[in-house]
């Protein structure tokens, strides 16, 4: 199995749509035997569900996540695991484990409301289902 993590610097990084790259663990018998990185070049929202699914992953660790994403993934049949911070190894562990904690409030609706957005746009100081995006917002 594999599992991606939106990642910067290591950590979770907090917005699926503006992660640089996913660290990417390959899992055998409940235990990492691999991990790698996939770099999102600029690759944007649309494409990252595609860009991992075409990279055989299974399931997605990230912190927080819209529900365009939300279902790109769905219809890629990647299970998504919202709300996860940290170093990025020790996550995936925790999962393994069965103690990963996570925010439940992960849903991003910055890109519901014109005002609020993060990329293009600016967030206006607002934060994303209890957690900034990442500073990335423009």
């Amino acid at each position: 199995m594999k599992i991606a993590v939106t990642c910067e610097n290591n950590e979770v990084f907090q917005h699926f749509g503006h992660t640089p790259e996913f660290a990417v663990f390959e899992v055998e018998n409940n235990a990492i035997v691999s991990e790698s990185r996939l770099s999102c070049g600029e690759t944007g929202h649309g494409a990252l569900a595609g860009l991992l699914a075409g990279g055989d992953v299974e399931v997605l660790i990230c912190g927080g996540i819209g529900g365009g994403a939300l279902n790109a993934l769905a219809q890629a049949d990647i299970q998504v695991i919202g709300g996860a911070s940290g170093n990025v190894r020790q996550v995936v562990e925790d999962l393994l484990a069965g103690h990963l904690a996570v925010n439940a409030d992960f849903y991003c609706h910055h890109h519901e409301d014109a005002g609020h957005s993060c990329g293009e746009h600016s967030c206006g100081g607002h934060s994303c289902g209890g957690h900034s995006c990442g500073g990335h917002c423009h």
